[in-house]
């Protein structure tokens, strides 16, 4: 009769941690492992601002498809709120390549991959660019209570169309996150999370004398609330420590909110 009731509580467990798997979500800044299940669809519409304020919102469009429970393929299209013109569009994909289920928890890791068609307008060039690409792997754990995120990527910078060369980036994210009232799916949820990102842009000198390089850290407090299939996450990053040149101006702080809906 106990062997039983284990089995029972073990099954309802399963049951739970899967419908809480399909509203798994990442990080507010970091790259978590989290993807969709089979023939699911993610709209995601988020925005982000930097210390020159407003006039740096940059709205972003994304949507994300489940070719399988463990790959999941999109698209995303960023603006530039001051002059309202298309900033940046992207193509990604993320695999899960592993994952355990125990009772109460899971753990995964993927790969992810990007292309921005076209590059941004970073580093203060003014130059269109070529594509930029961006890969990354990402491990993740997530409980009934505590969650932990830890993930590496590299972006790989295209030359401008002149040949002024753009530094490739390595971005770390170490992440916390506790939910302090476990809740049924049909509850609203809370989790409160803590990131470290690090940010190492590779050091360049240009053809103007200006060098530019270097590495920055954050520590960024984020809330992630979620009520069935829909969830709103925000955060921000505070600067810990960098070393730039005194050319650079580097960020003070950045906010970010996002709005996620599955289907």
């Amino acid at each position: 009769m106990n062997s039983y009731k284990n089995w029972l509580s073990f099954f309802l467990a399963t049951l739970a941690l899967a419908a809480q798997s399909v509203l798994a979500h990442d990080p507010v800044f970091g790259l978590g492992s989290h993807t969709l299940f089979k023939g699911g669809v993610e709209l995601h519409l988020g925005t982000h601002m930097d210390p020159s304020g407003v006039s740096s919102l940059s709205p972003e469009f994304s949507v994300k498809y489940g070719i399988t429970s463990n790959w999941a393929v999109g698209a995303s299209l960023s603006y530039d709120h001051k002059s309202g013109t298309q900033k940046a569009s992207s193509l990604f994909s993320k695999y899960r390549f592993w994952r355990v289920d125990s009772f109460k928890e899971q753990e995964s890791a993927a790969l992810f991959t990007k292309i921005i068609l076209k590059g941004e307008r970073a580093d203060h060039v003014s130059q269109r660019t070529g594509n930029d690409y961006l890969l990354g792997l990402s491990y993740g754990y997530e409980g009934r209570k505590w969650y932990r995120w830890a993930a590496i990527r590299h972006r790989l910078n295209s030359d401008t169309n002149s040949g002024l060369k753009r530094p490739g980036v390595w971005l770390v994210d170490l992440v916390g996150g506790i939910r302090f009232v476990p809740t049924g799916y049909h509850e609203p949820d809370w989790v409160w999370m803590l990131e470290l990102n690090g940010e190492k842009t590779e050091r360049i000198n240009r053809p103007s004398g200006i060098r530019i390089g270097g590495q920055q850290w954050f520590l960024s407090p984020g809330l992630m609330w979620t009520h069935r299939n829909f969830a709103v996450k925000s955060g921000i990053q505070v600067s810990l420590f960098d070393d730039f040149h005194q050319d650079q101006n580097p960020d003070n702080y950045r906010l970010k909110v996002e709005l996620e809906w599955h289907l």
